[in-house]
């Protein structure tokens, strides 16, 4: 892999050159950091239209004359064809070239916006957000290799750290933004701020971006030798990866395997999935280079990363709704409550990018697992008297944990991957970050249905008039509101209490689980390879 200039480059590739053949590492014509500001600016906007919708799909719902349900098929159908296009984004590069195709994205993912904003019914409100998110699959995977080649290795963590602020805060900030957008102007205009922004993208990557000579070179050879299209990969892909966002989006709402729709998607992406892996390891010219899941760092690095996933989009629909079912808080307080973790993370990402110049990843790696793990077991003591101010700090706790993960998993992931395998290394990454987000969605949301029935379930075993405390806190009831009617009886209020008591135990679950789960990653840093900080790995 291409290391400092004063090191040996290996060519297009990944073969080596003879000993003492050394040539200058490619440097770009613009300024690495406005590079680096150019392609987050998209990434920015595309992960943020991931959540932003969730709180207008009322909005929307009402203003097409369709039931919330239907309506949820806009979020479906943007992250069904966002992970379908996710792994193939590095074949696409290579066919036609990475700055073409990130452009290809770009204007894509901003027309697309457009058309979302002025369509007139949810049957085309959902093909344009299929195209959306078509466009944005491509984004994240292209600008995590520009980086990648635009900065030198003992840089790329401050440049990773860049990358992060636009994975990690946008989701966080998505649902309040889109709150205050649909209250104070109108649910079309969470698709119509994409276009400045696009279009800015646009004219700021025609000037700036650049293949590198490796890149080309490498493209040409492959176009000389006739690169097939794998038409059979890209089918199985689809197939597996676009039914499996469906079950993983669609199944607590259908309840889970009792839907013949949900039995019916899980066994097309089971078949679809192992297909496309059995297809992908056996073809010359695969659509998704699976191969890379061999070298130790990388697998490991892709399995921590669909781990921060799982707890980055889990954690940022637990806390909210926590707060906002149990504490009574609006959204908008809700939203204040988790805004300060983001403000951390992104004052700390440079920090921590700074810091991989003399510590090594893996051991940055470890101190995030066991901060986030602590943080989230730090959780389990929520209850309904905490105040806004425990909340934020907990969140902030959480917060710094995670960004001690995304930059170093980044920067450990590249250390043993060729140049030449960028685009693909990038594509598979943000997949397992984006499969392990909805999962981490649909497990806690399933976890808190099924825990607070149990919890209810107990509880009510001790609300019986034989329990002297149950009698107790009746007769109080009764001296303080009277006996009221059905609807305010000391028997409903204690009843109401009760189920707020279920839901609490019910989150504190979830962050058990959650948190035991990160501690028990730690001993994987163990099994990574050795890297000097601030370097490329050897080629090898």
């Amino acid at each position: 892999m291409a290391t400092d200039t004063a090191e040996v480059t290996a060519p297009a590739g990944g073969s080596h050159q003879p000993a003492g053949a050394t040539e200058p590492q490619w440097r770009p014509r613009f300024n690495p950091w406005l590079i680096a500001l150019t392609v987050t600016l998209a990434s920015f906007m595309e992960v943020l239209d991931t959540s932003i919708a969730n709180v207008a799909l009322p909005h929307i719902a009402g203003g097409m004359s369709a039931s919330e349900d239907e309506a949820t098929w806009v979020l479906t159908s943007y992250l069904v064809s966002n992970a379908i296009i996710l792994p193939l984004s590095g074949w696409f590069s290579l066919l036609l070239g990475r700055k073409r195709f990130y452009m290809t994205c770009v204007a894509v993912f901003t027309i697309s916006s457009f058309l979302c904003g002025i369509a007139p019914t949810l049957g085309l409100l959902v093909l344009f957000r299929i195209l959306q998110g078509i466009g944005g699959g491509g984004l994240q995977p292209s600008e995590q290799a520009i980086l990648a080649d635009t900065f030198l290795p003992r840089q790329r963590g401050m440049a990773f750290a860049i990358y992060g602020v636009a994975v990690v805060t946008a989701p966080a900030i998505g649902p309040t933004l889109g709150g205050w957008i649909t209250d104070n102007f109108t649910w079309r205009w969470i698709f119509f701020i994409n276009i400045p922004v696009g279009i800015v993208s646009l004219i700021l990557t025609t000037f700036m971006l650049e293949d590198p000579p490796y890149f080309v070179k490498e493209r040409l050879e492959r176009l000389k030798t006739k690169l097939r299209v794998d038409y059979w990969g890209i089918i199985f892909v689809a197939l597996g990866l676009g039914f499996l966002q469906i079950v993983l989006d669609k199944g607590e709402r259908d309840d889970w395997f009792a839907s013949n729709f949900i039995r019916t998607c899980g066994f097309i992406a089971a078949v679809g999935l192992v297909l496309a892996v059995y297809w992908e390891l056996t073809r010359k010219d695969p659509v998704v280079d699976l191969s890379l899941l061999k070298d130790r760092n990388f697998g490991i690095s892709a399995f921590l990363m669909f781990m921060v996933g799982v707890i980055l989009l889990g954690s940022t629909v637990l806390i909210p709704q926590y707060l906002q079912l149990v504490m009574g808080y609006s959204a908008t307080q809700a939203g204040l409550a988790i805004s300060p973790g983001g403000l951390l993370v992104m004052l700390m990402l440079p920090f921590v990018g700074l810091m991989l110049s003399k510590v090594e990843a893996r051991w940055m790696i470890g101190i995030g697992l066991a901060i986030t793990a602590a943080a989230l077991i730090h959780m389990t003591s929520f209850d309904v008297y905490m105040d806004f101010k425990y909340a934020a700090l907990a969140r902030c706790f959480q917060a710094a944990g995670l960004a001690f993960l995304f930059v170093p998993i980044n920067t450990a992931a590249y250390a043993f991957v060729p140049p030449t395998k960028n685009n693909a290394a990038s594509g598979l990454i943000n997949l397992a970050r984006n499969v392990g987000g909805s999962l981490g969605i649909s497990i806690v949301t399933t976890i808190l249905d099924r825990r607070a029935q149990f919890h209810q379930a107990r509880l009510t075993e001790h609300a019986t008039l034989l329990n002297p405390y149950f009698n107790s806190a009746v007769s109080s009831a009764t001296r303080v509101f009277g006996r009221g009617n059905a609807g305010n009886s000391p028997y409903a209020l204690l009843m109401h209490t009760l189920q707020q008591q279920a839901s609490v135990l019910a989150y504190i679950d979830c962050f058990w689980l959650l948190g035991l789960t990160f501690a028990a990653l730690l001993p994987l840093i163990f099994l990574m390879r050795k890297t000097k900080p601030g370097r490329a790995a050897a080629a090898h």
